[in-house]
């Protein structure tokens, strides 16, 4: 296991820190010293061996407590928020590591994390838990795309939600009025039966923000008002407040490095999507 606080030995160097299980299993000093200098070489710290914890940077000693952990070649490595103590730009870094790491090894690792995005970027297969129950368990692009409940949608990700009632269905397609007052017809293997209660996600870089009245309009299709604008350099997100005061998230790459005649606060805009954009949630 891998702790949240690395719970290094503050008075051991990093060599001992390392052999520490080693040692433990009476393992002999000439291939604990083998074994410590392997796991220093694979975490890239062999010229450290001799420093203590406090001498070392957070990302230094996360690679230390990893090292440990690694030492006893386990079959399964626990991680328990593994990168909860790193900055923005080295744990996006570290997420690579660890899974170039994993994929050498051959190791199984689970990773403990309340961080959304790490999970999306380091996991083969991620299990959601909600109140203590795993609520689904897929690979990262099921869980994004395809999410099974109202929670895993909302939880994963940016969302919108429309709540309303199914009005029709049939060839594949069903279609919900929702409570904004705008018709979704939406792709669904298994709609629920007419006039049940539903409700429809859909993720902000599927919708399409425009002055023009699109031509799927009236469905999948409603009018409103941009409300915040966010230019994040790669993408820029706007919120758009629909008529009956609902706001939703919308995101669009800027694949250009200038715009024309840019969107603008409050302006009026249609949004739309396309009828396998998003999902049915039934609960």
């Amino acid at each position: 296991m891998m702790f949240q606080s690395y719970a290094l030995f503050p008075h051991m160097t990093v060599e001992n820190n390392i052999a520490f299980g080693l040692k433990q299993d009476g393992m002999p000093k000439a291939d604990i010293a083998q074994r410590v200098d392997q796991m220093l070489k694979l975490v890239k710290l062999d010229k450290f061996g001799k420093r203590k914890p406090h001498q070392l940077s957070g990302g230094q000693r996360q690679r230390v407590a990893l090292a440990r952990s690694l030492a006893k070649r386990p079959k399964v490595l626990l991680l328990d928020e593994p990168l909860g103590a790193l900055d923005k730009k080295l744990r996006e870094e570290t997420q690579f590591e660890l899974m170039d790491l994993q994929q050498e090894l051959g190791l199984t690792f689970v990773v403990v994390t309340h961080d959304q995005e790490e999970a999306m970027t380091m996991a083969d297969r991620i299990a959601v838990m909600a109140h203590g129950k795993v609520v689904q368990v897929a690979t990262p692009p099921e869980i994004y795309e395809a999410p099974n409940s109202r929670f895993v949608a909302d939880f994963i990700g940016d969302v919108n939600i429309f709540d309303g009632t199914v009005s029709a269905g049939g060839n594949g397609t069903v279609e919900i009025a929702t409570q904004t007052g705008f018709t979704v017809r939406v792709a669904s293997t298994e709609p629920p039966a007419v006039g049940a209660k539903a409700g429809f996600a859909v993720r902000p870089e599927k919708i399409r923000v425009g002055r023009d009245r699109p031509a799927c309009a009236p469905l999948n299709a409603a009018q409103g008002e941009i409300w915040d604008i966010g230019y994040l350099g790669d993408m820029t997100i706007f919120h758009v407040k629909l008529k009956d005061g609902k706001v939703i998230k919308a995101s669009s790459l800027n694949a250009v490095r200038a715009v024309e005649d840019p969107l603008g606060y409050d302006q009026e805009v249609w949004i739309s999507f396309d009828e396998n954009a998003g999902v049915v949630l039934k609960d």
